[in-house]
């Protein structure tokens, strides 16, 4: 029912797009993507405008998107940020002397506090060149204002607003709407603070969970008031009080208590302009990122063929075939077995952000790296996640590094199944038969009950896989059983708590992940190139594969404003977690 229903409404999305797709490849889209790049040219006294009020993933393309200006009810946005193309912008522009500074624009950035936290890296790295750095936006959100508070002087709109009051996070539940949908979710699981379970069968969360949530976002927050303290010049414990009384909504607080100084954008644009020499009249160079990545680099190149490799690894892991936005175990060991055959590349950073998913993908991942590692170092880097199915994929490299604030962890397994059977034949008038040649010929096959044996062997199969994933943990860690099992049981810990009980071993980001790849490999710096695989995709692949993706289908209908296309869709991709699961609370909220 559940595919007939979803594939009817794919087909008739299809056909839309199709027409629209030959439109646009009639009125020269397509053409407008053939042809050599031009280098662009930066001018003296210029600025890098970086906007970061954009989805990030780790690798993206920087090529323009020429329908940023036309309506696109169709297909996915394309117009996304590369955290690797934002750090590699900084790293030259610091060193170019036609750059003299960075207009600074995140207001509403879409990404993780580990992501942010190494482009504020970037930025206090930038300004120790002696070239500035100042932020302006209508208003901040509290990861903006995290980013933002790292420039010379953050600016905001007298008439604007700073959401600054602490970090949150929200779940949501749905056993009362399964209760009343006679929807019985089955759930096998090992590990107390294995969570990602809840939302099926609680109406709020465990003693356990709020412990464990209230913990890492603790971690998180002290760590984010302490950077910004430091480059705010306020005390943590003032900024804790100026959060717990709402001071900073009020945009004249927030500048009186030495967090933002008011400012229109002329006003703004007015300090840039005496900043880089100009009169009033005159116009600001600035410099977008996408064209700044297409100049010439002042950066020289290194001689030789000696490579670090980056292999990204990014999305929830989904079995042996990914997607956009997610982790395949076949697509991941092609790029691995490239890399590990591929004589030049001497050492390998595994870019990690991902909250889990497939157990039995993740155990083949682990396989493929526990190979790759006695050929070459295999050092993993980990972003804003690298939890459960995640760590599995981290746990036996050579080292791990992790940004304080990262979310890791979460080692456990379970397994859940949807009975529809009440729901069929009471809501939806439907009923289902089956024969058997056997007494168990439909186990695991159907949306049915399952027998007190047919449990019995899940939680049996749940058990060894628990079992699996500790004993591989404790030999990569190199601790024993018992100590790995008293931080596993689903627990998700921050990067800074997971280095204090050895789940890490080096706080810091993507650069120093590279640095420790290049020590393993014995290659001095400024003697190699980095690397990074997958290659991003260009905008006219990044178009057809999010127009015809079964992934943008779903994202077209839940975007859309019917309550029961989202319904079938929310339904239909709980069906599709069914099985086996290494994934940590995948409803979390984090803001």
């Amino acid at each position: 029912m559940w595919q007939f229903v979803k594939y009817s409404l794919a087909t008739l999305v299809g056909i839309c797009l199709f027409f629209v797709f030959a439109l646009l490849l009639l009125a020269g889209v397509g053409a407008s993507m053939g042809g050599d790049e031009k280098e662009y040219v930066v001018k003296e006294q210029s600025i890098l405008h970086l906007d970061l009020n954009r989805p990030f993933l780790e690798n993206a393309s920087t090529e323009d998107n020429p329908l940023d200006d036309l309506p696109n009810p169709f297909f996915s946005s394309t117009d996304k940020l590369g955290l690797i193309q934002v750090l590699s912008a900084l790293e030259r522009a610091r060193v170019d002397s036609n750059i003299k500074g960075v207009y600074l624009d995140v207001s509403f950035p879409m990404a993780g506090y580990a992501k942010l936290t190494e482009v504020r890296n970037a930025l206090a790295k930038f300004k120790k060149s002696g070239k500035f750095v100042y932020a302006y936006a209508n208003s901040y959100s509290e990861k903006g204002y995290f980013v933002a508070s790292v420039a010379d002087v953050v600016y905001l709109n007298p008439a604007g607003l700073l959401d600054f009051n602490g970090v949150s996070v929200q779940y949501m539940f749905f056993k009362k709407a399964f209760d009343k949908l006679e929807i019985e979710p089955l759930v096998f699981r090992v590990g107390q603070f294995k969570s990602a379970v809840e939302p099926f069968i609680r109406e709020d969360m465990s003693p356990e969970n709020k412990m464990q949530t209230l913990s890492f976002i603790q971690s998180i927050n002290k760590e984010l008031f302490q950077k910004i303290s430091e480059s705010r010049g306020i005390s943590a414990a003032k900024l804790n009080t100026i959060a717990d009384s709402l001071q900073a909504f009020d945009p004249k607080n927030a500048e009186r208590l030495g967090m933002v100084k008011l400012g229109y954008l002329d006003e703004f644009e007015a300090k840039l302009k005496s900043l880089t020499g100009k009169k009033v009249s005159d116009e600001l160079k600035y410099v977008r990122l996408g064209d700044y990545l297409h100049a010439k680099n002042p950066i020289p190149s290194v001689e030789g063929n000696n490579k670090i490799a980056v292999l990204v690894a990014e999305g929830e892991i989904v079995g042996t075939k990914g997607g956009d936005g997610s982790i395949g175990s076949d697509d991941f060991i092609k790029e691995l077995k490239k890399l590990r055959e591929n004589k030049s590349v001497k050492a390998i950073v595994l870019r990690i952000d991902s909250p889990g998913g497939s157990s039995l993908a993740s155990d083949i991942m682990w396989r493929e790296i526990e190979l790759t590692k006695k050929v070459k170092p295999v050092i993993t880097s980990m972003s804003d996640y690298a939890a459960s199915g995640g760590y599995y994929m981290a746990m036996g490299t050579d080292v791990i590094v992790a940004q304080p604030t990262t979310i890791t962890g979460s080692i456990g397994i379970f397994a859940q199944w949807l009975n529809l059977d009440n729901f069929f034949k009471n809501k939806l008038g439907i009923t289902q038969d089956h024969v058997n040649t056997h007494a168990h010929s439909n186990f695991m096959t159907s949306a049915s009950a399952l027998t007190d044996f047919e449990k019995s062997v899940v939680q049996n199969m749940v058990n060894q896989g628990y079992a699996s994933f500790t004993s591989k943990a404790a030999q990569g860690r190199k601790m024993s059983l018992a100590k790995l099992q008293s931080l596993a049981g689903g627990r998700v810990w921050t990067g800074v708590q997971a280095k204090q009980i050895g789940l890490v071993d080096e706080l810091g980001g993507l650069d120093r992940a590279i640095e420790i790849a290049a020590d393993r490999a014995k290659l001095p710096p400024a003697s190699y190139k980095v690397a990074v695989y997958p290659k991003a995709k260009s905008f006219l692949d990044e178009l057809i594969s999010t127009a015809f993706s079964e992934s943008s289908m779903e994202s077209r209908f839940v975007q859309s404003n019917m309550p029961w296309t989202k319904s079938i869709w929310e339904l239909d991709r709980m069906k599709k977690r069914e099985g086996f699961l290494a994934l940590m609370p995948f409803m979390m909220e984090l803001e």
